[in-house]
């Protein structure tokens, strides 16, 4: 059990029926009335964000979520599939739980997976990855003005916005957390 005058970012506690994450707390005092403590939580398998204030005093159990890395190996259609590389035992997730990292996984990459009693909720995809890219406008010569982007299609499907010397078959690096280009691999 955890006392919400103890909170810390990134704490992970069981509340209304959900999990959630601190993502920011203040202690406050005011001159009159009781001290509580106000907080912003993030529901960590649906992803809600909600501002939420606790008196001091106020307990609750932790959460544990564990995080097992685990590779990639192919989409049937409906469901993805995940392999442990230590037992070989593979696991299907739905699109829910992939949709952010899937844009930036290719098969037979590693993941993380992360757990909550036991049950699957999310993947979280390398911070960068690189990847090639499948279709993309050439170029002109004579193009030379700064800053100037075009879309590139990569092989996972998903569009970047990148310079215009950038072309067909190029491998770049790509940062999963902002999904910007960062340069070519």
């Amino acid at each position: 059990m955890i006392v919400a005058g103890d909170f810390k970012k990134g704490i992970t506690v069981e509340f209304d029926g959900g999990v959630w994450t601190i993502v920011d707390f203040q202690h406050v005092k005011p001159g009159k009335g009781a001290a509580f403590v106000r907080t912003t939580i993030k529901n960590v398998m649906t992803g809600a964000v909600v501002e939420r204030t606790f008196n001091p005093t106020d307990k609750m159990p932790r959460a544990h979520i564990e995080t097992k890395e685990m590779e990639y190996l192919y989409n049937d259609g409906e469901l993805y599939y995940f392999m442990d590389p230590e037992t070989y035992e593979q696991i299907p997730l739905n699109y829910e739980k992939v949709e952010e990292a899937i844009k930036f996984v290719k098969e037979n990459t590693p993941v993380n997976i992360r757990y909550f009693n036991g049950e699957p909720f999310s993947v979280e995809a390398p911070n960068f990855v690189e990847l090639a890219v499948v279709n993309t406008e050439p170029g002109f010569k004579g193009d030379t003005a700064s800053n100037t982007y075009k879309p590139a299609t990569l092989e996972t499907g998903f569009t970047v916005k990148v310079p215009l010397f950038i072309n067909n078959g190029d491998v770049l690096k790509i940062d999963t957390r902002t999904g910007e280009y960062l340069s070519r691999a």
